[in-house]
């Protein structure tokens, strides 16, 4: 199996100046390949550029700009032609699915933050100064870039890539290891149902409140981002002081907040887990779920639009975006995968209307967004424990079907 690490560096001021110049470097030859492609396309002649082309054409590059793009690492030069080439197979399988296609953008300095070196040894070498106490990484044209390396490194490493975050640096390594022992036999299973109210309910009557870290952080962010308002849109290099303290101190918030997401995310996927032999979750289109509301016409009066509850709907999306489904789910599948767990997808559909004693379905079996009433048996209880009741054993049914 394949397993990420991700490591802050320390490098000194002149690493930090050749790491951003590597970036630089690197988006320019991005933006160069995707205008090359694009003429390309525009000419009467509608050729079309692929990256072995445009790969062949480095060596080339590379002996016309000695001091930028020679000094660089030829394979990672390779592997950011990929990542264009990965975008526009994206594009054209969105064109022909028939969703919105999203063009291949160009690519600003200050958005261009991963550099990828496709093998370990080539252009970079993991712990290049073994006999020293420090772990350093070396990059071609870098140096020798000191490591906080808070945990070992375990199998063989494949890929590393520099990633930029802000004003801080990080190492990302995929290491190839055996497949590890599953967890000890619990013989236990459990349905979840994910909310807002509480992040998520169990089949047993647990609950794991929502932190709504975003929420907590709104008034901070808030009055960062009005802070940076008043600083005119400029390019980062012409960017005063002051202004690049405030467009830190905006980055730095959203960062937090988002280690703190993934940080309630692992452990609550750990607990499940370390748990559980079989977790089921409801298969939820989260897309779909957070879309805006559509427009409502007056019938009679060209240009003028009904309310259609957009701002309470954009006010749930928040909530929803604030939550993490998407990246709670993508853990609990990593984590559970790796402990040789069960995580089965069930149809969402009247999970929390349905009685799990007599099996009525009805709207109106949910009287309020926690209340659990049915019309038909009177059993009473929390609707989202209701919701991952039936999340479980529809979880089960499936399970039987696809062992049979």
């Amino acid at each position: 199996m394949i397993r990420a690490y991700k490591f802050l560096l320390r490098p000194t001021v002149r690493q930090t100046r050749a790491l951003g110049e590597m970036l630089r470097d690197h988006c320019s030859l991005y933006n160069g390949a995707l205008q090359e492609r694009r003429d390309a396309y525009r000419h009467s002649s509608k050729t079309t550029v692929r990256y072995g082309m445009q790969s062949g054409q480095l060596k080339e590059i590379r002996a016309f700009d000695p001091v930028c793009q020679g000094r660089w690492s030829f394979s990672s030069q390779q592997a950011t032609l990929r990542r264009l080439d990965k975008a526009f197979a994206a594009f054209f399988r969105r064109v022909k699915s028939g969703d919105a296609p999203g063009y291949p953008r160009f690519r600003g300095v200050n958005r261009f933050d991963t550099v990828a070196f496709p093998k370990d040894g080539d252009g970079c070498r993991w712990n290049s100064t073994p006999h020293d106490l420090t772990t350093r990484v070396r990059f071609q044209g870098v140096g020798h870039v000191k490591v906080n390396q808070h945990r070992a490194v375990a199998g063989r490493v494949k890929t590393v890539s520099v990633k930029r975050e802000g004003r801080r640096w990080f190492v990302v390594l995929t290491a190839e290891q055996d497949q590890p022992e599953p967890l000890p036999v619990t013989g236990s299973v459990v349905g979840i149902d994910l909310g807002i109210a509480n992040f998520l309910a169990d089949s047993g009557g647990g609950f794991v409140p929502n932190p709504r870290h975003g929420r907590r952080a709104a008034a901070k962010l808030e009055a960062a981002q009005q802070a940076l308002s008043r600083f005119p849109r400029c390019k980062a290099k012409d960017r005063t002081a002051n202004h690049r303290r405030a467009v830190d101190r905006v980055a730095q918030l959203h960062g937090k907040v988002r280690r703190q997401r993934l940080d309630h995310a692992h452990k609550t996927a750990l607990g499940l887990v370390r748990g559980h032999d079989v977790i089921a979750h409801e298969d939820l289109t989260i897309r779909n779920m957070s879309k805006a509301p559509a427009p409502k016409p007056a019938p009679d009066q060209p240009g003028i639009f009904l309310p259609n509850g957009a701002a309470a709907k954009a006010g749930l999306n928040r909530s929803i975006a604030d939550a993490g489904w998407g990246v709670f789910l993508t853990i609990l599948h990593a984590k559970a995968e790796s402990a040789g767990r069960e995580v089965i997808a069930v149809d969402p559909r009247n999970t929390s209307r349905q009685c799990p004693e007599c099996g009525h379905t009805a709207k109106e079996n949910r009287p309020t967004q926690e209340k659990f009433h049915c019309l038909a048996c009177g059993h009473t209880a929390h609707a989202d424990t209701v919701g991952a009741t039936n999340v479980l054993r529809a979880g089960l049914v499936r399970r039987n079907a696809n062992s049979a």
